[in-house]
């Protein structure tokens, strides 16, 4: 049990010295989840991430705004390919499956649905996090259909099963919602799921603002995955620049002036006149102004130089 402990936190990313830390304080039957909390209560980070991340690296990130920023690596992956532009995918399991199951069966064919839906799009990094326990045959007071699927996504290496157990009969959960939220905001991902995650909201101010901005929902349409056109709303940015890291700003297409060359506003006509590209847009008023004003000029110049000895 040690060992599987040290394994499994070793591959997060932790270090031996602060994992046998924790599980010298807690026991050695600590439930992973406890030695989680203590080892994120400590400030203990993944010494991939330590290595990587430099202060001079570190930008202030406006709220509301979406970063651009390459997000954080883990040991063992290589971002380095300048031609991925796409963010990566962290998908929550449970929820896409109980959602193409109607709330009623764990479809797994859901969560393939989704995953084809991003690998068509040219997502390379793509998580999807499922408690372990939809590894036992399924019963009647938890349907699962086609549970092949969750075999072939874990030698794919997408699916990831997040820890549980049993103790005395009864089952202990770690909490899946925190493996998701936490690896998509330490690899600057999109979070797929429809939850949203209020409990981590409040616990953390920073995921709050990730949660917020990038929470992707869904749905299925006749076995379709069908995430929404405007992610964040009517006025937020579109779907291809809310899954890019480097979005795509619109053209600004300019509405021609209805009344051409007839019209009087001058540079206060909010519409597109061709034939003013070169030319200050004055208005009438301001034209005559400006030719009254140049006479003036004149005559005043000519008196200075008669007076002038």
């Amino acid at each position: 049990v040690h060992q599987n402990k040290m394994d499994f936190f070793c591959k997060l990313g932790y270090g031996k010295q602060d994992i046998c830390k924790v599980l010298e304080n807690l026991g050695q039957e600590a439930l992973e989840d406890d030695v989680l909390k203590e080892l994120i209560r400590m400030g203990s980070k993944p010494q991939a991430l330590e290595s990587q991340v430099q202060p001079s690296q570190l930008k202030l990130v406006a709220r509301g705004s979406c970063s651009t920023a390459p997000g954080l690596q883990w040991p063992g992956e290589d971002e380095s390919d300048p031609s991925d532009s796409l963010r990566p995918i962290v998908i929550d399991g449970s929820n896409v499956a109980m959602s193409h199951g109607n709330k009623e069966v764990f479809s797994c064919w859901g969560i393939q649905l989704a995953v084809d839906w991003f690998r068509e799009r040219g997502h390379n990094y793509i998580k999807v996090f499922v408690p372990l326990w939809r590894k036992e045959p399924p019963r009647q007071d938890s349907p699962i259909a086609d549970q092949h699927i969750l075999e072939e996504l874990e030698k794919q290496s997408i699916l990831i099963y997040t820890p549980s157990r049993k103790v005395k009969g009864k089952r202990v959960v770690c909490y899946d919602d925190r493996y998701i939220v936490k690896v998509a905001y330490e690899k600057d991902g999109i979070i797929v799921s429809n939850d949203h995650y209020r409990d981590l909201q409040n616990e953390n101010p920073e995921w709050k603002w990730f949660i917020e901005q990038r929470l992707l929902m869904y749905s299925f349409v006749s076995n379709r995955f069908m995430p929404p056109d405007d992610p964040l709303g009517r006025h937020g940015p579109t779907l291809s620049n809310f899954l890019s890291k480097k979005p795509v700003l619109p053209e600004k297409k300019w509405q021609p002036c209805p009344y051409g060359k007839k019209c009087t506003y001058g540079n206060k006509c909010k519409f597109y006149h061709p034939e003013r590209q070169h030319q200050a847009q004055l208005s009438v008023a301001d034209e005559l102004r400006a030719k009254t004003k140049v006479p003036l000029a004149l005559e005043k110049e000519e008196e200075r130089c008669r007076c002038s000895p």
